[in-house]
């Protein structure tokens, strides 16, 4: 969940220099592109090395614990520097700034500015102020805008070859686990326009798979357009040109329909692939967690996406140890795991969060618990996936290189249709002509499975 990139570029002339930390969730990655786009449109160099910047921008995590750690790791190390003299100013963007607000300058007084979610678009405003001394505003916290905000002019911090995707922001779920609609408030559409407009531009930039990404994926356009309009968003994102491959992540299990998954089935670059946590398999945590939908609702829509998508890959998430889970409940998600034979699935111990509902819900599991349950689950999912790897052996699949293997020469490190960066498996590539590189495509004769991962020899020119 909490990637973490430092990126770096040399244009001249600039204003000021500063380093950047990103933190958490794709999503987040946009808004740090985001932000880094605006900074350089106004003058500033965005530098790998933090210490002789002018400033150092933190864009946290503020989801669970575990990613709040990060973040106030990451904020720590920074402010460690500017008390040094290494740099001068220490900004705080993103998900825990707009959590906890002004409670953070309380806690971590040398912190020089704090932008939330919706103040990126001021960002070189604060910049400024850092830069001429000024303290009189020290926050910029904007509520959640109707609309989306834009995403183009990024400075992108992912590989050349493929992007994030946000078609909307914020969350109408209100699952009882989740403090996204405290940080990202209501669901907001961006306009098709828009979302086309920041592709062809993607595009144009060299990138060749684009990956969708929002809080609510299958909501898309409801707020907007009065109904759902993903599939139509999808049926014009099919024809940019220079665009190969599209992948779907953070579908919720409600507005999932045929003419949606036909759409999905006939299309030239959407990739059989779909991200969807349905986070348990037993109604009664379902009910717990206000997830709005029923394990045999979740069962007839998974059959209907794998009867009407060939191939599909499917990716979800899963929560053990949630309030008031039995034993018997969790074992009827095992159950709901080995029937179903997700290819794909990462699994979570519930963390406590005290400004969400379910925090008040009774029943609180220890930690021994939530982890025995994960391990358990994971064990079993882990089948699963290494069966699915094994299936691959002696399959020709295309492969988009990603990067070369860091220690191996001749080797490169890629991944299939059914595999998203960072979260899913890869394909170690072996070829000796030395005419791969990042973002090309090859077709491989698939060797070996290594757990999880793949071998393969490249059998096609790389295009």
């Amino acid at each position: 969940m909490n990637s973490k990139y430092r990126a770096q570029t040399s244009d001249p002339d600039y204003k000021g220099s500063y380093a950047f930390i990103s933190l958490g969730c794709p999503k987040n990655t946009v808004d740090s592109e985001r932000m880094m786009g605006l900074l350089k449109l106004d003058g500033y160099r965005l530098v790998s090395n933090p210490e002789g910047s002018d400033f150092v921008i933190v864009n946290t995590c503020g989801f669970i614990e575990r990613a709040r750690t990060e973040s106030f790791a990451s904020i720590d190390e920074m402010l460690r520097l500017k008390a040094e003299g290494k740099t001068r100013g220490v900004i705080v963007s993103g998900c825990l700034a707009e959590r906890q607000k002004e409670d953070l300058l309380v806690e971590r007084p040398a912190i020089d500015s704090l932008v939330g979610v919706f103040g990126r678009e001021e960002i070189t405003k604060i910049a400024d102020r850092i830069l001429g001394n000024h303290e009189e505003q020290r926050t910029i916290f904007q509520p959640a805008p109707v609309r989306a905000l834009p995403d183009t002019d990024r400075l992108r911090i992912t590989p050349r070859h493929f992007a994030y995707l946000k078609i909307s922001e914020g969350c109408d779920r209100l699952c009882t686990f989740c403090a996204i609609p405290k940080m990202r408030g209501k669901h907001a559409t961006k306009p098709i326009e828009e979302i086309i407009k920041e592709a062809k531009q993607l595009a144009a930039s060299g990138v060749r798979e684009l990956i969708i990404v929002a809080q609510d994926t299958t909501y898309y356009g409801i707020d907007l357009y009065g109904e759902p309009r993903l599939r139509q968003l999808l049926e014009e994102l099919d024809q940019v040109e220079g665009i190969d491959w599209i992948r779907l992540m953070y579908f919720y299990p409600m507005y999932i329909d045929q003419p949606l998954l036909e759409t999905i089935a006939k299309a030239k670059k959407i990739v059989p692939y779909i991200d969807m946590p349905l986070q348990h398999g037993d109604d009664t945590m379902l009910k717990r967690m206000s997830r709005r939908v029923n394990r045999a609702q979740m069962e007839d829509m998974i059959r209907l996406m794998r009867t009407t998508i060939p191939g599909l890959v499917l990716r979800t998430t899963f929560i053990t140890g949630f309030p008031g889970e039995t034993e018997e409940q969790f074992q009827r998600l095992v159950e709901f795991v080995e029937e179903q034979k997700f290819e794909r699935a990462g699994v979570f111990t519930y963390s406590y969060e005290s400004d969400t509902p379910s925090a008040k819900i009774d029943g609180h599991l220890d930690e021994e618990t939530k982890e025995r349950r994960r391990n358990e689950l994971m064990a079993v999912q882990q089948e699963i996936a290494f069966a699915h790897s094994r299936k691959q052996i002696g399959r020709q699949l295309k492969v988009l290189i990603d990067a070369p293997h860091p220690e191996q020469s001749g080797v490169w490190i890629g991944r299939t249709a059914g595999d998203a960066p960072d979260v899913d498996s890869v394909v170690y590539v072996t070829e000796t002509s030395h005419r791969l590189k990042p973002g090309k495509f090859v077709t491989c004769e698939i060797v070996d499975a290594v757990e999880y991962d793949l071998v393969g020899a490249a059998i096609s020119k790389p295009k």
